[in-house]
C-alpha cells in the first residue's frame, strides 16, 4: 500500500572527508565478553596491530552493505537476533492509509480550514475555532498538526519559539522523486555535499531524493542544481523546496493544546526523526492524559521529557557536523563553533575512553554514537583495562570467528529485491522488475 522497503541503517557518504565512508546501522557490535564492551575488545585488537574495521563486527551494516536482508530472528542464539530494521515508505500514500484506518474507526473528518481560533477570556484556553464555511468546533483540547505554521500552539497561544540555527545552519531542502534505479538498497544514502548533504531513499516504485542545504552558504539555486546534476535517475516532478528553521516550541503543551508534529519543531531530516517525535509525542501524552480536567503537573511534565528528547537528538545531528574535517566553509563553520555543553563532554569522554555517556532520553543508542563516532575518524586514546584480562589468542580466535561467522550468514541471505519479490511486492515493484 505504501511501495515500501526496509531499512537496515544510514550510509555515509563523503562526510568526515572527500572519499569517506562509513555506515550506522541498527545494531550493537558483537555481545560482550565477561563485561567487556564490544569496541573496547576491538580497540584492544587495534592496539595489537589488527587492521580490521569495527563496522566488520556490525551484523546489519555487513548485511546492507551486501545488499541483502531479512528481518531480525527471535532466537537470542542467532546471529541475526541483535538488530532492528525501520522502513522507507512514500509518506503521501501512508497518510492516506492512517486516514482510511482511522475513518473506519469512526473518527469525523471535516474538510475545512481554520479562519478563526476563539480563546475563553477567563483562563486564554482555546474554547473552539472557526472555520472557513462558518461552522463552529467546540472542544475540550486540542491537537495543533498544522505544520510549520503552529497555528494554535502559535498564532493562538503564542508559546514562542527557540530558535537552533546557530547549532544546525541548514534551512531549505529540495526534494525531487526519481524513476527507480539499480538495485533496492535497505539503507538511506546520505552524501555531503558543499554547502549540506544530499539523501537517496528507495522505494518499491520510485527513488525518494533531495538536498538539504544552509542558505548561509549557497543560493537556493545552486543548492537545486547540485542536487539535479548529481541524480541517478530520470525526474519524475520538478524539485520542490522547503524552508525551515530549526528549533521548538517554547511549550509543546499549553493549557488545552498539545503540538504535533512539525507544529512542535524540527531538527532536519538527517537521522529521519520526524515521525518518531511524533508517536513519542502521541504516546507520552497518552501516559499524561489528563483525566480530571487541567493539571499542570502534568503538562509541566510532558513539555520536561519532550523537550529532553529534542535536545538529545539534537545533540546527535551536531555530532555529525562536529566531527568533519572538510574545507568548505560550512563545515568548518560546524566544525569550529561552540557546541552545548553537554555535547562537548560525551565528545570528551569518547575520546579518552571508547565510552558513551548514555542520559534520560536519549533516542539513539551507545551503538549508534559510537558509529558515528568510530565513522568519523575518532579513536579512544584508551580503552576499558578488563579487555587486557583476554589472553592475546584467545582474542584473535573470539574477533576472527565473529568476522567468520557474519560473513557466513550474510552470504545466505536473500537480496533485498528477492526478498521483497517475495514477501511484501507491490504492483509497481512487479511492473518494474518484468519491464527491466
Amino acid at each position: 500500500r505504501c511501495e515500501a522497503s526496509f531499512k537496515l541503517g544510514v550510509d555515509f557518504v563523503d562526510w568526515g572527508h572527500a572519499g569517506n565512508r562509513y555506515f550506522h546501522a541498527f545494531g550493537d557490535y558483537g555481545a560482550e565478553v565477561e563485561a567487556i564492551q564490544p569496541y573496547a575488545l576491538w580497540r584492544r585488537l587495534r592496539e595489537l596491530g589488527d587492521p580490521t574495521p569495527l563496522v566488520a563486527y556490525n551484523v546489519p551494516a555487513q548485511i546492507a552493505r551486501a545488499h541483502r536482508f531479512l528481518p531480525p530472528n527471535p532466537d537470542p542464539r542467532s546471529p541475526l537476533h541483535d538488530y532492528s530494521y525501520a522502513f522507507h515508505f512514500d509518506a503521501s500514500l501512508y497518510a492516506g492509509l492512517l486516514k482510511e484506518l482511522v475513518l473506519k474507526r469512526g473518527v469525523t473528518r471535516i474538510d475545512a480550514k481554520i479562519a478563526h481560533v476563539r480563546l475563553k477570556p477567563d483562563d486564554g484556553f482555546i474554547a473552539g475555532v472557526t472555520l472557513d464555511d462558518d461552522r463552529e468546533i467546540d472542544a475540550d483540547f486540542f491537537i495543533d498538526c498544522s505544520g510549520f505554521r503552529g497555528l494554535l500552539i502559535e498564532e493562538a497561544l503564542k508559546t514562542g519559539y527557540t530558535d537552533w540555527s546557530h547549532w544546525l545552519p541548514v534551512d531549505g531542502a529540495w526534494a525531487v522523486p526519481t524513476a527507480k534505479s539499480g538495485d533496492t538498497t535497505p539503507y538511506t544514502r546520505s552524501t555531503a555535499r558543499e554547502a549540506g548533504w544530499q539523501w537517496r531513499i528507495p522505494l518499491q516504485h520510485r527513488t525518494g531524493n533531495g538536498h538539504v542545504f544552509s542558505s548561509r552558504f549557497t543560493t537556493a539555486e545552486a543548492a537545486r542544481d547540485t542536487l539535479v546534476d548529481q541524480l541517478d535517475g530520470a525526474m519524475l516532478k520538478d524539485p520542490m523546496l522547503i524552508r525551515f528553521q530549526t528549533g521548538h516550541r517554547n511549550k509543546f503543551w499549553h493549557k488545552n493544546c498539545i503540538a504535533v508534529g512539525l507544529a512542535s519543531g524540527f531538527i532536519e531530516p538527517l537521522e529521519s526523526t520526524s515521525i518518531n517525535f511524533i508517536q513519542t509525542e502521541i504516546a507520552r501524552f497518552l501516559d499524561l492524559f489528563p483525566l480530571q480536567g487541567p493539571n499542570p503537573a502534568l503538562e509541566d511534565e510532558f513539555n520536561r521529557l519532550t523537550l529532553q528528547e529534542y535536545v538529545r537528538v539534537r545533540d546527535f545531528i551536531i555530532l555529525h557536523y562536529r566531527l568533519n574535517q572538510r574545507p568548505e566553509p560550512l563545515w568548518r563553520h560546524t566544525a569550529e563553533m561552540a557546541i552545548p555543553d553537554e555535547l562537548a563532554h560525551k565528545i570528551a569522554v569518547f575520546q579518552a575512553r571508547g565510552r558513551v555517556v548514555m542520559h534520560e532520553g536519549d533516542a539513539f543508542s551507545a551503538a549508534s554514537w559510537t558509529a558515528i563516532f568510530d565513522g568519523q575518524g575518532v579513536v579512544s586514546e584508551a580503552y576499558d583495562p578488563l579487555a587486557d584480562r583476554l589472553p592475546e589468542a584467545d582474542l584473535l580466535s573470539l574477533m576472527q570467528q565473529r568476522r567468520d561467522g557474519i560473513a557466513r550468514v550474510v552470504g545466505q541471505l536473500p537480496s533485498l529485491d528477492d526478498f521483497i519479490a517475495r514477501h511484501c511486492a507491490s504492483p509497481a515493484y512487479l511492473k518494474s522488475q518484468v519491464t527491466a
